[in-house]
């Protein structure tokens, strides 16, 4: 293995690490020692590899939701109708109780964008690249207003997903049935 590979693998550790930290302890708790821990590695590769703990938590952050990111972009763009976008889409959520790995490490990523400029920009950006790849799915399947309902619809399973850690539901036909009327025919008779 090279020099270049190995510092590879270690900058790899160190943003799982991060990932794992943020949703255990909560974005503000963690530090160069602990992620050094966590990731097997001397403290000083923390500060070699990134800036600063904030911004390989950011990082950390940007490319789990990337990785989300991946996942949605082929459903969306291979769904053969509105409809079938949305039941899949959420199907990928359902499972999410909002304590599991990745809803809190967005509740966290979320709070500490209000916080920091450059995650508020990133997460920001994969939003609105989210927002567009629905709004154009909509688009396609000729839903009235295809970009207001896909921030809607964003919005809404964002909002689910950060209930359910507070109280359960909705969950699979309850939830998908309410979000449906949104790219349902409307009065002006748009599907």
């Amino acid at each position: 293995m090279t020099a270049a590979q190995r510092g590879q693998e270690v900058r790899q550790r160190l943003l799982r690490a991060a990932a794992e930290l943020i949703v255990e302890r909560g974005w503000t708790a963690v530090t160069t020692r602990v992620l050094a821990q966590r990731a097997g590695v001397a403290p000083g590769l923390v500060h070699y590899h990134f800036t600063s703990v904030q911004a390989l938590l950011v990082e950390a952050a940007v490319e789990v939701a990337r990785s989300v990111a991946a996942q949605t972009a082929p459903v969306l763009a291979g769904a053969d109708s509105a409809d079938e976008a949305l039941t899949t889409l959420l199907g990928m959520f359902d499972t999410a109780d909002g304590t599991d790995p990745t809803s809190v490490l967005f509740v966290e990523a979320y709070l500490a964008a209000t916080r920091d400029e450059r995650l508020r920009q990133a997460l920001g950006e994969m939003l609105g690249q989210f927002r567009r790849q629905l709004a154009d799915c909509l688009a396609t399947h000729a839903v009235a207003d295809p970009d207001a309902t896909a921030a809607v619809l964003a919005a809404a399973i964002d909002g689910v997903l950060l209930h359910r850690a507070l109280a359960a539901g909705p969950h699979g036909g309850a939830l998908a049935a309410v979000l449906r009327r949104l790219v349902t025919a409307g009065p002006e008779g748009a599907r």
